[in-house]
């Protein structure tokens, strides 16, 4: 099986979930016993990220002449240099992670993934180009490529309505979740470094964008101090970077809350799997999703999880979270957490294993690039 990887839309630790997605899933590759040479189609600022994978002689590199931070110039080269790039190179076949791809298939079969629809839902928190750009090459991936793969269920309902894209042409494959249980630092270290207790915290993986509904938790902390409820009185916040920081400051000052509501910004693994751990409950207030890994990651090492009832996030927790039904009124949220229910031993955490879902996407790639 000779197929090409494009990974020029990856920019490493900028594109949130969709970069543990395919690096879990390239890891997963390596474990199998199976015939198969994949080009990764890299860029001149990701390539090093890549270069480990070179010792499996399966796989090797193929650098196009294309820096992944400027994505405007990314996109015109993938709109009309990639597929002569491709035959240049010998490469009929190619997988692509993501949305994104040619204008025209130019002797290429492709297959795409498609993570979600958000520019369709929320064209409000999106310049016109990137709707544009997001619904042409939706439309592309369903009327040029091969196949499709959407990462839940409910992403696949998702785009057989918006899409109209026939239901043998479209299949749903989970994100593979890699966790190492024992790939924790001390948890003394965090408790000086943030102040906190164990089991006395709450703590939330969030971005400052709309959807993601980070202002509720704050507001939530805000209500838990000004009525003196009797729950913690601390929120861990990871993720929120740049100038988003500065806003997401901002508010906390506004409010009072430089002591309750502590943004960690990008940790590394180690250290989130610690929070995870250790917290009284890991916060998902996130309206939409299109798998949503946090979640399942926090519930793998025991933390119970209070999260919204929205978009496919009940589907991929399988229904064993604690959510709410208003995840826009802080008092919605503060009832759950007075008595949120454990319901972690009744997970199967096997529907998210790496290897069982590498096998689905090496059949699939067989089945229809092969």
């Amino acid at each position: 099986m000779e197929i090409a990887i494009d990974l020029l839309w990856l920019r490493p630790r900028q594109v949130g979930g969709t970069e543990f997605y395919i690096r879990n899933l390239l890891d997963g590759f390596l474990q199998l016993e199976k015939p198969f040479h994949f080009t990764l189609l890299v860029s001149k600022d990701n390539r090093e990220t890549f270069e480990h994978y070179t010792k499996d002689e399966r796989i090797t590199l193929l650098e196009a002449n294309v820096v992944s931070a400027n994505i405007a110039k990314r996109i015109l080269w993938q709109f009309f240099c990639q597929n002569r790039f491709l035959r240049k190179h010998g490469i009929k076949k190619c997988f692509i992670p993501v949305y994104c791809r040619p204008l025209f298939n130019g002797g290429i079969t492709y297959i795409n993934t498609i993570h979600d629809l958000q520019a369709a839902h929320y064209p409000e928190y999106h310049p016109f180009h990137e709707i544009a750009y997001s619904k042409l090459c939706w439309w592309l991936d369903v009327h040029f490529s091969k196949h499709i793969v959407a990462i839940s269920d409910w992403v696949r309902e998702d785009i057989i309505k918006h899409c109209h894209i026939s239901e043998d042409k479209i299949t749903t494959i989970y994100n593979p979740i890699v966790v190492k249980k024992d790939d924790v630092v001390s948890f003394e270290e965090l408790q000086k470094k943030y102040n906190i207790e164990d089991k006395n915290f709450y703590y939330t993986l969030a971005q400052m964008i709309p959807h993601k509904n980070l202002d509720t938790l704050i507001n939530v902390m805000e209500c838990i101090k000004k009525e003196q409820i009797d729950l913690p009185r601390k929120l861990l916040i990871s993720g929120v970077n740049s100038a988003a920081r500065q806003k997401v400051e901002q508010i906390i000052r506004d409010k009072g809350l430089e002591k309750e509501v502590i943004l960690t910004g990008f940790v590394e693994n180690e250290e989130r799997n610690a929070l995870y751990k250790h917290c009284r409950a890991f916060l998902f207030p996130s309206v939409f999703e299109g798998f949503g890994m946090p979640p399942i990651e926090a519930m793998l090492f025991g933390s119970v999880v209070i999260t919204t009832d929205r978009t496919c996030i009940p589907e991929v927790t399988q229904n064993k979270a604690n959510y709410v039904s208003d995840p826009y009124d802080p008092y919605a949220w503060i009832e759950v957490m007075k008595n949120p229910v454990d319901r972690i031993g009744e997970f199967d955490f096997q529907v998210y294993d790496q290897m069982q879902l590498t096998r689905k996407y090496y059949q699939l790639l067989e089945n229809y690039l092969d």
